[in-house]
């Protein structure tokens, strides 16, 4: 079982989202200034819809954090829903025409709704707000330990060149449509020995394909190479791996990449069926990013802060982040990399 885990309840247009984060070890740094940091870069314009100009994202602590500090107890965050406020009062349309690519229809089936709308309320990326809020968490615990995580775009649309990219969303933009691209991210400092061979679950490359393939619209995981990896022969892989190897960090940098799929829901309409009437329909817009791939260089990271510092809590264990760092310090000089050593496996 992992030794940090978070759990996130809340709907996209619901009064708030909520986060439970069990594990942290008492006595680090938290304050809500830090995830406020994170949530502003969920926010950024470039491709975001309409909802980002309502929204301005505030993580309160209401639990586990005292004189700003982890007590060791779970941390619990709250983040209000502001445009919840302006569905008060108002009767909610019933939403029946499911958009293709989105979880309406199958949520629908599986637990038997007339209307889909809370299927795309819970599954909506809004939820991710709160991944970020508890990945910033454990991203304070990474830099007590020696770990930077960043991240970037690596293309939208096909197009590499940041002026392209711009252009490239203005113009779907103005046709209706959406895009998609690939976002990297990247640890320094990561320990040899994270993870481990042993077994299926604990191998740390399948846990952070899996936080990965939990955000929504991500439809590809790779890592260091990745598929490029099966065009070449056994002798031109070396040092391509991305700093894993057998579910276990080598002391390379860790490096994941993940392709974000287009947001089916577009401005121009698709074909679907009315539920209500069992009839075809034409989908019916609400609003959406363009292009969410900037907004989710920050959820990846969260991702891979989130997984990262669940295998340092395993490789190390400890009750304060004090013991941790002592634990860390005494390893074997042979688990920590000098920037820069050159990769032979």
């Amino acid at each position: 079982m992992a030794r940090i885990r978070y759990m996130t309840a809340g709907e996209s247009h619901g009064p708030a989202l909520t986060a439970i984060l069990e594990g942290l070890p008492a006595g680090l740094a938290i304050d809500e200034a830090l995830i406020r940091a994170d949530l502003a870069r969920r926010q950024i314009a470039l491709g975001a819809g309409g909802r980002m100009a309502i929204e301005t994202d505030f993580a309160e602590i209401v639990g586990g954090v005292m004189g700003g500090f982890t007590t060791g107890a779970p941390v619990a965050l709250r983040i209000a829903n502001r445009n919840h406020e302006a569905w008060k009062g108002r009767a909610i349309p019933a939403f029946t025409t499911p958009r293709p690519g989105h979880a309406d229809f199958a949520a629908a089936v599986k637990y038997g709704y007339d209307d889909v709308r809370p299927a795309l309320e819970r599954a909506s990326a809004r939820e991710t707000a709160a991944r970020v809020a508890v990945g910033a968490c454990c991203r304070a615990l990474l830099k007590e330990l020696g770990v930077e995580v960043s991240g970037r775009v690596v293309e939208i649309g096909g197009e590499t060149d940041e002026g392209r990219i711009a252009s490239a969303i203005a113009a779907a933009a103005d046709e209706g449509e959406t895009l998609g691209g690939i976002v990297e991210v990247v640890a320094k400092g990561l320990p040899v020995g994270l993870g481990s061979h042993v077994s299926a679950d604990r191998r740390l490359d399948a846990r952070l394909a899996a936080a990965m393939a939990s955000v929504p619209a991500i439809k590809g995981v790779e890592f260091g190479d990745g598929f490029a990896l099966a065009r070449m022969k056994g002798t031109e892989t070396r040092g391509r791996m991305g700093g894993l190897a057998g579910g276990i960090t080598d002391g390379a940098d860790l490096v994941v990449r993940v392709a974000m799929k287009p947001i089916p829901t577009t401005r121009r309409p698709q074909p679907t069926v009315d539920l209500a009437t069992g009839g075809p329909a034409e989908t019916v817009y609400e609003r959406s990013d363009v292009c969410p791939v900037p907004r989710a260089v920050v959820i990846i990271e969260a991702m891979a802060c989130i997984t990262l510092a669940d295998a340092f809590a395993e490789k190390l264990g400890g009750d304060s982040l004090r013991e941790m760092k002592d634990r860390l310090a005494a390893l074997p000089d042979t688990v920590r990399m000098d920037p820069g050593e050159k990769v032979f496996w």
